[in-house]
């Protein structure tokens, strides 16, 4: 039985509910931890600081200098990417060896670790502990990042694999946002309580270990990398249901019978293997500029311009938890577009309203003064970039990653994309309060050049997606490289007989 497009979007427009479960167990010890780990360690800052302080006087008998002090907290906040980096060169292979939900469970030891540092720092007296934990939350975060997308990418049936991708999205703003309201005075921001605040990265983690094992190991894993029939049919019955299933076991059988000889790919193969190169890199663009389009610079200046706005300073932390909030409405309003309106309209269209937002916001903050409601129109600025990214970069980044590989090749991709994305980000942390500093509010017109390239480059490149099996985004990418290399033989032929 042939399966057509317009045949899939028919046969379902809302997920099984043991597939919808599924991928929220996944995400929940998944991206939310990236998302909550991100956030939580802003509000006990001045506590940490305080507790350094003490420490280190009660252990040498004198006060730490300020650059040490600095030195010591920077370290804390920026080994997470540190070990982001480490956990996504190894999130690759583990879900290889372990498969993707045996990697996802094993990935909870390193949360619960960094829980216990983290916990007993406080009462040890020991500050080394935090930076020790938040390597581990990295770590966990960056296997997070590499294996979860690859698990709903490879258990969602082809007509919902956009709308369940987006959990990836969905709950890192949901991580994020859950990290601001608990960090708050009323909850765990108290000084008394930051050790415990920072401990609470434990809970996703046993949330996880309880609930994902109901679960079944990705179909496609099942099938095409251990050969698993019975297991595949019985994941897949349980995740679509009898009526669903049909199809979606023709598409992996179909898949397998073109991959037989052909072994999972090492990332250093990837780049010499023609037959993907635009495939490579597109993710590569993409992953890159989901750092570097400006999301980093618009919560450097929210605080600066809620202050402008005439925002109590006590009164900020709450109007950051709007921007969380902000986020997680976007995250949920892509995840309901994107199997309607397509993968390469959202994107395209996130990149061209963000450099609109970023030709605003440089004029805004140019014209601060002139104005008592030039700070209200910044902040505006500030909520449609956020929302603006939330539609496009933010929920299309890593689904398109899924989508633009076979089974062979994309857990390779997933160590490629998500090691670029760190080294990004950690590029984009060293180097902006440079940028901030020699251009000021003209910082934006640097994003405004990359958000306005990657429009240009999705729009002429990256074919649609919607509701196309992996193998059949595979022969588009290769039909446009035939194309193209048509075009230039032609080219060379015409100007040879010219010559000639």
């Amino acid at each position: 039985m042939k399966i057509n497009n317009g045949t899939r979007e028919s046969m379902k427009t809302f997920p099984n509910r043991s597939l919808l479960l599924a991928v929220c167990a996944a995400c929940i010890g998944g991206t939310f931890q990236y998302g909550y780990n991100v956030s939580v360690i802003n509000a006990p800052t001045t506590f940490v600081h305080n507790f350094i302080n003490q420490t280190w006087s009660d252990r040498y008998q004198s006060d730490i200098s300020e650059h040490v002090l600095t030195l010591l907290w920077s370290t804390i906040v920026s080994i997470f990417t540190v070990g982001g980096l480490i956990g996504v060169t190894i999130g690759g292979t583990m879900s290889m060896m372990l498969g993707r939900k045996g990697a996802l469970l094993a990935n909870n030891i390193f949360a619960i670790f960094a829980a216990l540092l983290m916990g007993l720092s406080y009462p040890t007296g020991y500050f080394e502990l935090l930076i020790a934990g938040r390597l581990f939350c990295g770590i966990n975060a960056g296997i997070g990042l590499c294996v979860q997308p690859l698990y709903l990418g490879e258990i969602a049936p082809t007509s919902l694999r956009g709308a369940m991708g987006t959990g990836t999205s969905i709950f890192i703003t949901g991580g994020i946002l859950s990290g601001q309201v608990i960090g708050l005075n009323e909850l765990l921001g108290r000084e008394e309580k930051w050790h415990l605040l920072l401990a609470t990265t434990c809970v996703p983690a046993i949330m996880q270990l309880l609930i994902l094992p109901w679960f079944p190991e990705s179909p496609r894993y099942l099938l095409i990398d251990k050969g698993d029939d019975a297991r595949c049919k019985k994941a897949l019955a349980q995740l679509h249901g009898a009526a669903g299933c049909i199809s979606e076991w023709e598409e992996i059988e179909k898949e397998r019978n073109i991959c037989v000889g052909f072994k999972a790919k090492k990332p250093w193969e990837l780049f010499s293997d023609r037959t993907i190169r635009w495939q490579l890199l597109t993710i590569l663009l993409l992953n890159a500029a989901q750092q570097l389009n400006g999301i980093n610079a618009i919560y450097f200046y929210a605080d600066y311009l809620f202050k402008q706005a005439g925002i109590p300073s006590e009164k900020i932390p709450y109007v950051t938890i709007g921007t969380g909030a902000c986020e997680c409405v976007t995250a949920l309003t892509c995840g309901l577009l994107i199997d309607r309106l397509g993968r390469k309209v959202l994107i395209a269209g996130g990149y061209t309203l963000m450099s609109i937002c970023c030709v605003l916001i440089t004029l805004t903050l140019t014209l601060q003064d002139t104005s008592p409601i030039i700070p209200y129109l910044s902040m505006a600025c500030v909520f449609a970039f956020i929302l603006s990214f939330g539609l496009g970069p933010g929920g299309v980044t890593n689904i398109l990653t899924t989508e633009l590989f076979t089974q062979s090749t994309r857990p390779a991709a997933y160590i490629i994309s998500g090691s670029l994305n760190w080294f990004s980000f950690i590029f984009i942390g060293l180097a902006f309060p440079f940028i901030v500093i020699g251009l000021q509010q003209y910082c934006f017109l640097v994003f405004l050049v990359i958000c306005a390239l990657m429009a240009t480059y999705i729009c002429l490149v990256v074919p649609e997606t919607k509701n196309k099996t992996f193998l059949e985004i595979e022969n588009s990418f290769q039909s446009n490289n035939k194309k193209k290399a048509n075009a230039v033989d032609g080219a060379g032929a015409i100007l040879l007989s010219t010559s000639i």
